[in-house]
C-alpha cells in the first residue's frame, strides 16, 4: 500500500494540539497517511466494503439529511451514534463541536492514524467547512481523495452546482475533494412589526430599497435609532459581508505570515462607529451567546440579521419566542456567503462504494436536494433546483416568514457570490480577530492593545506562523 506524508500543516496542528474533533478507537500509529490504492478505487463497487463506516462531524444536521434522502437507510439508534443500512453495515457518527478548534484537533489525531488503523476503526468520510475546508482538500496532504477515485466525475455528475462550491472544494490544482449539498447564500432578515412602525410597511421590495447598500443602510439606521430600534445586534452580524470581500486569504499559500486584509480594518472602524452612534446594541457581546439568542426574541429592539438559510431555521427560529410571521427577508447591502458543511472521502476507507453513494444522494440528485429544501429550509446546491424553488410559492414558501417563498432572494445572491480566497487558517483568524477587537468595541483595551492581543492569540493558535501584517 502506497503511502503520502500528511502535509507540514497537518503535523503541525497535530503537535500543538491545535484544533479538536473526534477519536479513532485504533491506538496511535504513524505520522502516514495511507493512499489505500486509491487509484484503484473507481473499480472499487467489485470489491468487498467494510461492516463499518465511521463519518466526523461536529453535530447531527449531516446525519438528519442521510436518513431523509440516503435509500439504503434503515434505522439509527435512539441516540442517534449508530445507522444501521439495508445491507447491514454500520455508521458510526463520531460527533465533537466545532468551538474552539475541538473537531479538527481530534480529525487530525484519527487521520494521523489512519494508515495503521484496523479496517473498522478508518476514518470514510468527514465533514469541514468553508472556514478550513482548504487545510483539509490541500494536495500534499492528501487526506481527501479526489472525486475521480472514487469514480466521481465532477463535470458531469456535479455540473448542475453551484461553481463556487466546487472551486471552494478543490485543491491549488484544481482537483475536486470534496462535495457539499448546501450553499449559503445570506440575506436581511427583518422584524415586520418594527419595519411598520419605522417605515410605515413591511413589504420586502421596500425594505430592500432601504438596506440596499452601506451608505443607504445606515442613513436607515439612524431613522431606526429615531424610533428607539437597533439595526442589528452586535458588531459580529456584519463580520461575515466585510470576510467575503477580502482580496488576499489570510495566509498565502507556502508562507507563515499573516496578512490582514484591509477589508477587516473597514469591519474594525464601521463597527467602532455604529457602536458609538448606537445602531447596535452595547449589551449584546459578539455572536452565539445568550445576550445573541436574546436579541432574537420578542422583546428584543433589534430590527434584523444578517443570516444563510441554516441561520434562518436553525437559529432565528430556535430564539423566537412569537408566532409566526413576524420575520420577513429581503436583500442584503452586498452579497455575501456564510459557511457551508463539505464532504470528503477519506484517503484509506475502506467503504469507497458506500462513500460514492452516499456522496452522489447528497450532493448530486436533484429531486434529493429539493426534498432537503422542502423539510429542512436549506439552500441547497443544484442551480436549476433552486430557480425552480425561487418560483415553486406552493411547495418553498415559509410559514415561519408569514408565507414569504425566501428561495426567490436567495437565488440571486446565490449567483453573484465569489468565494473569497481561502487558506487553512481561516477558522482561527476569523474568530481571534473578532475576539480581539471586541474587548476594543468595549472599550476594555485600544486600539494597539487589541492588535498586540490578536498577534499573541493568533501564533497560540498556530505556532508556526512567523508574522502578522497589518495594513498601512
Amino acid at each position: 500500500m502506497k503511502k503520502k506524508v500528511i502535509s507540514m500543516f497537518l503535523v503541525a496542528s497535530m503537535t500543538a494540539g491545535m484544533l479538536a474533533g473526534c477519536g479513532s478507537g485504533s491506538d496511535a500509529g504513524t505520522n502516514d497517511v495511507a493512499d489505500a490504492g486509491t487509484n484503484d478505487v473507481a473499480d472499487a463497487g467489485t470489491t468487498e466494503e467494510g461492516k463499518v463506516i465511521n463519518i466526523y462531524s461536529w453535530n447531527k444536521e449531516f446525519r438528519e439529511r442521510v436518513e431523509a434522502v440516503y435509500p439504503e437507510v434503515k434505522e439509527t439508534s435512539k441516540d442517534g451514534t449508530v445507522t444501521t443500512l439495508n445491507d447491514g453495515t454500520e455508521i458510526h457518527w463520531i460527533i465533537n463541536p466545532n468551538q474552539d478548534g475541538v473537531y479538527q484537533q481530534k480529525l487530525d489525531e484519527a487521520l494521523m492514524r489512519q494508515a495503521d488503523a484496523p479496517a473498522d476503526d478508518k476514518v470514510d468520510i468527514f465533514l469541514s467547512e468553508t472556514d478550513y475546508v482548504n487545510k483539509y482538500t490541500d494536495a500534499d496532504a492528501d487526506v481527501a481523495m479526489p472525486l475521480t477515485d472514487l469514480g466521481i466525475d465532477p463535470e458531469t455528475d456535479l455540473a448542475d452546482q453551484y461553481s463556487f462550491t466546487k472551486v471552494t472544494a478543490s485543491d491549488v490544482n484544481g482537483v475536486q475533494r470534496g462535495s457539499t449539498w448546501q450553499c449559503c447564500p445570506g440575506l436581511l432578515v427583518y422584524r415586520r412589526d418594527i419595519a411598520k412602525d419605522v417605515f410605515g410597511t413591511d413589504d420586502p421590495e421596500e425594505i430592500g430599497e432601504n438596506v440596499k447598500d452601506w451608505d443607504t443602510l445606515k442613513a436607515t439606521a439612524e431613522k431606526l435609532k429615531e424610533k428607539g430600534y437597533f439595526t442589528f445586534s452586535s458588531y459580529a452580524d456584519t463580520f461575515r459581508l466585510y470576510g467575503n470581500s477580502i482580496a488576499n486569504s489570510w495566509v498565502s499559500p507556502g508562507e507563515t505570515t499573516i496578512k490582514i486584509d484591509q477589508k477587516i480594518m473597514d469591519w474594525v472602524s464601521d463597527s467602532k462607529e455604529w457602536l458609538d452612534a448606537g445602531y447596535l446594541d452595547k449589551n449584546v457581546k459578539g455572536q452565539w451567546n445568550d445576550d445573541w439568542n436574546k436579541a432574537m426574541s420578542s422583546t428584543s429592539k433589534v430590527f434584523a440579521f444578517l443570516f444563510p438559510a441554516w441561520g434562518i431555521d436553525f437559529t432565528l427560529k430556535d430564539n423566537w419566542d412569537g408566532g409566526d410571521g413576524a420575520w420577513g427577508v429581503t436583500n442584503p447591502p452586498q452579497e455575501y456567503n456564510w459557511g457551508g458543511s463539505y464532504i470528503h472521502a477519506c484517503t484509506g476507507t475502506d467503504n469507497p462504494q458506500h462513500v460514492k453513494e452516499i456522496i452522489l444522494a447528497l450532493t448530486a440528485d436533484k429531486d434529493n436536494l429539493l426534498k432537503i429544501s422542502r423539510e429542512y429550509a436549506d439552500f441547497t446546491n443544484t442551480q436549476s433546483g433552486m430557480q425552480d424553488a425561487a418560483t415553486n410559492d406552493k411547495e418553498f414558501s415559509s410559514d415561519f416568514l408569514g408565507g414569504q417563498n425566501a428561495y426567490t432572494y436567495f437565488t440571486p445572491v446565490a449567483d453573484s457570490i465569489e468565494i473569497a480566497p481561502l487558506s487553512a487558517y481561516d477558522q482561527g483568524c476569523v474568530e481571534l480577530i473578532q475576539n480581539a477587537f471586541s474587548d476594543y468595541f468595549q472599550g476594555q483595551v485600544d486600539f494597539d492593545k487589541a492588535k498586540s492581543n490578536f498577534e499573541t492569540a493568533i501564533i497560540e493558535r498556530y505556532p508556526d506562523i512567523t508574522e502578522i501584517q497589518w495594513p498601512q
